[in-house]
């Protein structure tokens, strides 16, 4: 894991350390470009647009891509990205709940994997942010996993539980009793049933 420079300074991280910066696989483009064309046969008045889509598909892709970063930092994971609209997104890591990957047939014959993003408190189903094609999404997502868990580490420490989290403790407690009593009383009516096979 090496440190990256921050090649776009339209992406504001503060004054934060910069601990890797995500790069994007080019096969991403087709993969935007399959998907678009896919949405548009699906409707029939979409269909003749396919002849529209591929070459301003092509360009506004291609664009798209280069105003698209994804940097982690000490305390954030920044996301920059849009061509027409510039939108910005800055997740505190202590607030990453999740950080699920997957990939589609699509993704899988391009050799892509997408990042999901999910926070705590986060309004919807879904994702806050959703990343397609960053190469080695694996290490990308270990590097965030292991700078969260930093984070909280440094964070909580020194400081005790929250009664919530005290009480939740304390029902996981009474839980694990009483199912420790429900399976204790199937198995001596389990052993009673074996005992008098008749009724």
């Amino acid at each position: 894991m090496t440190d990256v420079a921050i090649a776009d300074p339209e992406l504001h991280t503060g004054d934060e350390a910069v601990l890797r910066q995500a790069a994007f696989n080019p096969q991403v483009r087709k993969y935007w470009l399959l998907t678009g064309a896919l949405i548009l046969t699906a409707s029939i008045v979409g269909i003749p647009l396919l002849i529209f889509w591929f070459p301003i598909g092509y360009a506004l892709t291609g664009r798209y891509m280069e105003r698209l970063r994804c940097v982690l930092t000490e305390k954030n994971l920044h996301v920059a990205r849009g061509v027409l609209v510039r939108q910005e997104k800055t997740v505190p890591l202590d607030k990453i709940t999740d950080l699920a990957m997957s990939h589609g047939p699509i993704m899988r014959s391009l050799g892509l994997r997408g990042l999901s993003v999910e926070t705590a408190g986060q309004s919807g189903p879904g994702s806050l942010i959703k990343l397609v094609g960053i190469e080695g999404t694996e290490e990308f997502r270990a590097a965030v996993l292991a700078q969260r868990e930093r984070v909280g580490a440094s964070g909580g420490a020194s400081s005790a539980p929250s009664p919530a989290a005290a009480a939740a403790g304390e029902a996981a407690v009474e839980s694990g009793k009483l199912l420790t009593e429900i399976r204790d009383a199937l198995l001596r009516i389990e052993g009673r049933l074996a005992g008098n096979p008749g009724g």
